[in-house]
């Protein structure tokens, strides 16, 4: 029997309950009362520090038009020239290309359930963390896991991919 708070979730935020559940995955998607579009609102809105959100951010590669997702520390600023060493050449992905590659809508992007097949990488800076918050398919709606967990769950490469300043 269904979870009655996971009954009243968004539809892309049930999905992703339902794949956490597949995979055996032992936390619940939370439903902020706030926006978590940002790094920093996600972050007020749990408590937490913004480098424990895992944001993704989410690149078009020039050669195959294929969907590069980088999921990061809150704190860090992706350098592309790191990932485009590591990937290929990079372009912007506008909304519609999230939307219809990855399957959430940008401010809701979750590392996992993606509607194709997406190139990933892992920020190496979110493994010296005990657990970070990921979305879950909706602005409002995260999950917790540890570091370990999002890279045993993406199977994605982890890269130093963070802009040094």
């Amino acid at each position: 029997m269904e979870n009655a708070n996971q009954q009243k979730l968004p539809d892309t935020a049930q999905r992703v309950a339902e794949l956490l559940r597949e995979i055996g995955h032992d936390k619940s998607v939370v439903m902020l009362p706030e926006t978590g579009k940002t790094s920093a609102e996600a972050a007020a809105g749990l408590g937490c520090s913004v480098a424990e959100i895992a944001k993704s951010i989410v690149f078009r590669r020039l050669s195959d038009d294929a969907a590069v997702m980088v999921v990061a520390s809150g704190s860090n600023r992706v350098d592309e020239a790191k990932v485009a060493a590591i990937v290929g050449a990079l372009g912007k992905a506008d909304a519609r290309f999230v939307k219809e590659r990855i399957g959430y809508a940008i401010g809701g992007v979750c590392p996992i359930g993606h509607a194709s097949k997406t190139v990933m990488l892992i920020d190496q800076d979110l493994l010296q963390l005990e657990s970070v918050w990921a979305a879950a398919g909706h602005p409002h709606a995260v999950f917790n896991l540890t570091p370990q967990q999002l890279v045993a769950m993406t199977a994605a490469p982890v890269a130093d991919v963070a802009l040094k300043v």
